[in-house]
């Protein structure tokens, strides 16, 4: 049985990609995405996902993974292997997650649409929970993409 879990999603968004990724690249906005699901805590020092900002392949941050906001079920180090553009790879383990790796690209579509495409591969620290990482990553993915979609509009 394959160790790694691996889950892509794309959304059509009616915005530009610039506009967009000025959002998506923020720790609001990406507890904005996966509220009231899932919210990351995140140091003051992290404002946004700029190269100049983030020491590539480092632990950026330790932040607590909590559900509903509020009860703490996961503490990540959040790293990333490349931020360029409008396109990160995170590069991540956690306390239930040997690796996290999230690619996201915002891509322009024309002068006022975009798509977003997140790739994660998750290895679990426990093979039991596989089943449950394959059928939960999808959902909150597709719960944050509907959110994007509200923020956005579809496109």
């Amino acid at each position: 049985m394959p160790r790694s879990v691996i889950v892509t999603r794309s959304v059509l968004l009616a915005a530009p990609a610039q506009e967009v990724w000025a959002v998506v690249s923020t720790p609001a906005g990406v507890n904005a995405e996966m509220m009231p699901l899932v919210r990351m805590t995140f140091p003051s020092s992290v404002a946004g996902l700029t190269p100049d900002d983030i020491a590539m392949g480092a632990v950026v941050c330790r932040c607590w993974m909590l559900a509903g906001g509020v009860l703490p079920f996961d503490r990540h180090a959040l790293a990333f292997e490349s931020i360029a553009g409008t396109e990160f790879v995170e590069e991540s383990t956690s306390w239930l997650q040997r690796r996290w790796r999230h690619e996201r690209s915002v891509v322009t579509l024309d002068p006022g649409r975009c798509r977003v495409t997140d790739c994660i591969t998750i290895e679990p620290r426990v093979p039991l929970a596989r089943p449950f990482v394959r059928r939960i990553v999808p959902l909150v993915f597709e719960h944050r993409h509907r959110r994007l979609e509200q923020r956005f509009g579809a496109g």
